[in-house]
Formats: C-alpha cells, structure tokens, sequence
C-alpha cells in the first residue's frame, strides 16, 4: 500500500515518465524484510516491477552499483530499466513469480538444489567492489548483538547475568574470530530460497544489495540452513558435501579437509541464525511486522543443534531449552 498521497504523485509521475504516457496499472506484490516496497506494473506490452525504496531510510546506490557487478559476473539479476534515486523509485524487468521456495516439494528438489549451489564459485569470484561496507569484526559482532538486544532483552525480557554475559562474550569472540580466518570471498548475504527465482534464462538472484566480502560458507549455510525450509537431515549431508566438493575444484577452500569446512560451517551458522532469529523479533516489534514470528523456533532449532554438538556451547543449548524457548512459545500462542 502506498503510505501518501504525496507518494503515489511521486510514484504515478515516475512511471508516465519512464512510460512515455502509456497507459499502465500497478499492484503491490510484496515488501521484504526493510523498509521497501514493491509493485507490479503492468502495461500493454510487458510487465515491470517498480521498487520503492524511501531515501530517508535506505541507500540505493548499493543496489544500482552491485546489480551491475552481479550482471557483469554472469548472473541473472533484475535488469535496472530506469532510476530516480532523489525519490528511491528504480524499474526493473519482471523476473516472474517463481522462487525456489514454490518448488522446495517437487521431486527435482536435489538436483535444483545443486544447481542454484553451482552459482556460489561465480558470486564468490566477483571482485570487490565499492558498494560492499567492511563485513569486520565489529560488523559481525554488531549483528550478533541483534539477538541479545531485540530477543532476549526487548521481547523476552530478559536481562543477561554476569555469568551469561561472560560467556556471551566468549561467543562472539569465538565467532568473529571463525568468521574472519575462513577464506574471504564476496558472498550474496541473503541467500535462500526465497530470494532465488526461477526463470527462462536460469536461476535468478534477488536482494543481493548487502553483498559483501565475506566466510566462503556463509552463502552455502543461507541455503542449505534456510531459515523457512529445513532440509532433511539425509538430503542436507549431500548437499553439503557436493558444496564442499564444488567449492574445492574451483581452488577456492586452500586446501581445507572437508571436516574443517563443516566445523566453519556450523559456527557461521550459528552466527547467522542467532542474527536471523533476532531480526525476526525486530521487524516485529519496530516495524509491526509479524508474520516473521513463525520463523523464529525453526531458526533456533539451527542454533540448538549446533550448540549441542560443542561442549563450549553447551551452556547456550541448555538455556535455549530450558528458558529461552519455552518463553518464546508462550509468547507466540497469542500472535500466530
């Protein structure tokens, strides 16, 4: 829904613009997890998606320049068809309505799955560029503090002890430090099912403006750790290691065993998912969306498992189980 008269002004003048007169109409199809929104527009010819992107709350510049690096590596990206960035309006070509996650039920799974993993050497390969912010320590401990700050502390209200905080700094420390001594790569950021689309000329990316250089497994555990679809245990260990073995043929593990990428792999997992779930309640409770609510528990389970396969990580295993989840389900009983 557009938020102001004001807006959809703006927004009707950008595309009898960008339209030359034509006539069109426009739906909203989806927003993500920011402030973004987007639309379907639909002329006589050929279907558009606009993205409103307000300026006072995001950058767009990011998006602009990383489309281009990704198109430029031979990705399958949205193609940019016109921008104002004053205002935060950018056209794109309409990829269609097909993700990954329509088709996580077919009996293609695997071997669609493999395909979207042969992706990762290509995102990987692509060289730095000037849109991608540092993804350093501080960065990553930022993100692991989203966690602790909109979970624990705002929705749950909890306030951590002494003891627990010592051993929560013991685990940011561990997971910067795994994060950062893994090889750096530019890796998607957010890629899963949902953001992976379908089309004639192949597998799609979308969202890819938080491209960053980054852990070689940090891609691989977006999809394969997907925070709305859980792989079966059997199907989740062979992708893993078609990943691995993938990753390694490019000359891109220097030389790492294979049990040494799956110990990376978990804990950027864990890190991963302690920020998902954190973001979840955040987008929730600042920005009243609630239908991320239902993610959260299969999120934590990713977290859970881990924990318990790491006597240092034990403590945080047994007070998800013994506290923290039992909260969360109390919680979510009235909202879902």
């Amino acid at each position: 829904m557009i938020k102001s008269d004001n807006r959809k002004t703006q927004l009707d003048a950008f595309l009898a613009k960008c339209l030359e007169e034509q006539p069109f109409s426009y739906q909203a199809i989806t927003s993500d997890a920011s402030f973004r929104q987007y639309y379907r527009v639909i002329t006589d010819s050929k279907n558009l998606i606009l993205m409103d992107s307000p300026v006072e709350l995001i950058d767009n510049r990011p998006f602009v320049g990383l489309q281009q690096d990704f198109a430029e590596a031979g990705l399958v990206v949205p193609q940019v068809i016109a921008k104002n960035l004053e205002l935060g309006f950018i056209l794109l070509s309409d990829l269609g309505a097909e993700h990954l996650a329509d088709r996580l039920s077919l009996d293609s799974r695997i071997s669609e799955y493999k395909t979207v993993l042969d992706l990762l050497p290509q995102i990987a390969s692509i060289a730095p560029s000037q849109w991608m912010k540092p993804y350093d320590k501080e960065f990553i401990r930022l993100e692991i503090t989203i966690f602790k700050e909109w979970l624990l502390e705002r929705w749950l209200g909890i306030e951590l002890s002494r003891e627990y905080s010592r051993f929560w700094h013991e685990l940011e420390t561990v997971l910067v430090d795994i994060m950062l001594e893994q090889p750096q790569v530019t890796m998607h950021r957010d890629f899963h099912s949902r953001n992976i689309m379908k089309t004639s000329s192949g597998w799609a990316l979308i969202d890819f403006q938080d491209a960053v250089q980054g852990p070689i497994s940090y891609d691989a555990v977006s999809l394969l750790k997907d925070c709305y679809f859980t792989l079966p245990k059997d199907e989740f260990e062979q992708l893993l290691k078609y990943n691995y073995e993938l990753m390694s043929k490019q000359e891109m593990m220097e030389s790492m065993s294979f049990e040494k990428y799956c110990y990376y792999f978990h804990l950027t997992g864990l890190q991963r998912h302690l920020k998902a779930s954190g973001i979840f309640c955040r987008l929730f409770l600042r920005d009243n969306k609630k239908g991320y609510l239902q993610n959260i528990l299969p999120t934590l389970s990713y977290v859970y498992d881990v924990c318990t396969q790491y006597e240092q990580f034990q403590w945080l295993a047994t007070w998800l189980d013994n506290e923290i989840i039992p909260l969360i389900k109390l919680k979510l009983e009235p909202q879902l």
